[in-house]
């Protein structure tokens, strides 16, 4: 498996443990952005994507820059958009269908979404912080790609990896992608047996004092 798939076998609560320990310790997304569907993970490669608001801008000039962003995601990775605006929805069902069918793994915005119900219908992947019938058209241009982003505080770069879940996203910088999985990997293993020994009646801190995990 690559590592995309590795970290959808995980969960975001013992990536973040592996992380910390690390002393990697600002590298969870604000809590605020929640995924579509809770039942869904969403793990792979970043794809990076700002933009601003713009209304001097007109219809055709605002599609032209959306859909050369819907041209340039590549297959397999995860998009995460900074919009640096709190008023619109910056993904709908067109552009979620359209990334699906170009085989993007999902989508992460600090920002909206609409047409919610259509995207859930059709399994796309979106962890959005707001929902809002208005899009961007006329009012929103996408204006930079694969350069570094900030969302909350945490710095992100194309090439990074994220996991997202119904607890939330964390961002794996690209340099540290191969030993987080590998060690998230061990600690689930870890945290199996302290679970296994209690449920058959060790003690819980025993446990723990045995095993280094809980």
């Amino acid at each position: 498996m690559n590592h995309a798939e590795r970290l959808e076998q995980c969960y975001t609560g013992a990536v973040y443990d592996v992380l910390r320990a690390m002393g990697l310790n600002n590298q969870a997304l604000p809590s605020s952005i929640r995924p579509l569907d809770p039942s869904k993970k969403l793990a792979g490669k970043v794809f990076t994507m700002s933009g601003h608001r713009d209304e001097k801008l007109d219809a055709h000039q605002t599609l032209l820059h959306w859909t050369a962003f819907l041209s340039k995601a590549p297959a397999d990775s995860v998009v995460i958009c900074q919009p640096n605006d709190s008023t619109l929805a910056h993904m709908g069902e067109l552009s979620a269908e359209t990334l699906q069918f170009r085989k993007v793994r999902g989508y992460i915005v600090d920002g909206g979404c609409r047409d919610s119900e259509f995207i859930l219908e059709i399994g796309f992947r979106v962890f959005c912080r707001y929902y809002t019938p208005v899009d961007v058209v006329g009012k929103w241009v996408a204006d930079k790609f694969n350069e570094p982003i900030e969302i909350g505080g945490v710095a992100i770069h194309a090439g990074d990896f994220v996991l997202a879940d119904r607890d939330g996203a964390v961002i794996i910088p690209s340099a540290h992608v191969e030993a987080v999985v590998s060690k998230t990997e061990e600690v689930m293993k870890t945290e199996n047996l302290v679970r296994k020994a209690i449920l058959q009646g060790m003690d819980p801190q025993e446990a723990y004092l045995k095993w280094g995990k809980f």
